[in-house]
């Protein structure tokens, strides 16, 4: 027995342990990327003829098991029945699914109490990144003389409340923005200029880290694709113009502690601006490298608005992050 809940969902009388299953109906199909158990039941992983899906096989799409779903319900020609749960990560949608309509985007920025947007602003120290993700694509690309090795790189310009994520963004992309997929997700659309800029700053467009982007953060950002991402690549050109980048250039190899980076911040962007200042760190075979940092940014980013009256309106953080790191150098150490 099934009954229609509004477009898109369905409630199934298929009770699982005592527990009807609510499901997100989609359609159009699913490409296996590996072969994948099958199962009539999510909760049990029953699997009445041991039934798995064959890599490259393409099957129809049923539905979701919920609104991003950590499985997908398919149907499965000559299994019985033919109707099962596989794991989202074992392949991708394709063919244009259907889904219950999404969110709607938000007509502006999420807001503090006193009606400002909020932002995190993250910045990446590429070499400490790359000494953990060798085998990215923009990993294997990075050279001693190239931007990333001593600039700081784009990370995301993220709007807050924290959870602020996927604006109006339907459910197949979420459940491939998830686990990583970013290469199933659609293209961004920029202007020559700023994609050439955002392709240096940004390494990580060699895996699509733009889309994630886009998709996760940039669609509560009430802005348009263009707009966004031009405001963070200004942004980040503010900071590498700055004698942040100069301190962390002649560091290399070297420690710096959060306070020094603090101090440096207050040098370049006004008194108070290194309150707004955390840094990340990330352990590399007993080694602890300085990977990120992340400035906290209050009130509307606009063409003639500076980062440091950014800074300095956001409210300050107590948590400074990691005390103490090494300016990781290029190359695996």
């Amino acid at each position: 027995m099934r009954l229609i809940l509004g477009f898109g969902t369905i409630a199934t009388a298929a009770f699982l342990c005592g527990a009807a299953r609510a499901e997100v109906k989609l359609s159009g199909s699913f490409v296996a990327d590996r072969a994948c158990p099958a199962t009539q039941s999510i909760k049990t992983a029953k699997n009445p003829g041991n039934v798995a899906i064959e890599p490259g096989k393409t099957y129809d799409l049923l539905a979701g098991n919920k609104e991003m779903p950590t499985h997908y319900l398919i149907e499965v020609p000559g299994a019985d029945p033919d109707r099962r749960w596989v794991k989202v990560g074992c392949g991708h949608l394709a063919g244009g699914a259907i889904e219950s309509p999404a969110a709607p985007a938000p007509d502006k920025p999420a807001a503090s109490a006193n009606g400002r947007p909020e932002y995190v602003f993250a910045l990446s120290w590429q070499p400490a990144f790359c000494e953990t993700k060798p085998d990215k694509a923009e990993c294997k690309a990075q050279t001693a003389s190239g931007f990333d090795a001593t600039h700081f790189t784009l990370h995301g310009l993220w709007p807050q409340p924290n959870g602020n994520f996927y604006c109006g963004v339907k459910a197949s992309d979420r459940a491939n923005d998830k686990p990583g997929r970013w290469g199933q997700l659609p293209a961004v659309e920029l202007d020559t200029a700023t994609r050439q800029e955002l392709d240096q700053v940004m390494p990580g467009t060699r895996s699509d880290l733009e889309r994630h982007e886009w998709i996760k953060h940039g669609t509560c950002s009430a802005k348009n694709q263009q707009d966004y991402f031009a405001d963070a690549v200004r942004l980040l050109r503010e900071v590498n113009a700055s004698p942040v980048r100069a301190l962390f250039e002649k560091s290399i190899g070297n420690e710096l502690t959060s306070g020094q980076i603090r101090n440096a911040f207050d040098d370049a962007f006004g008194a108070g601006a290194g309150d707004r200042v955390r840094v990340s760190c990330v352990n590399d075979h007993g080694r602890r490298l300085i990977g990120e940092i992340t400035l906290g940014l209050t009130g509307p980013i606009e063409p003639g608005s500076s980062l440091s009256g950014l800074m300095r309106a956001a409210a300050p953080t107590d948590n400074a992050g990691c005390p103490q790191g090494l300016v990781d150098a290029t190359g695996r150490q």
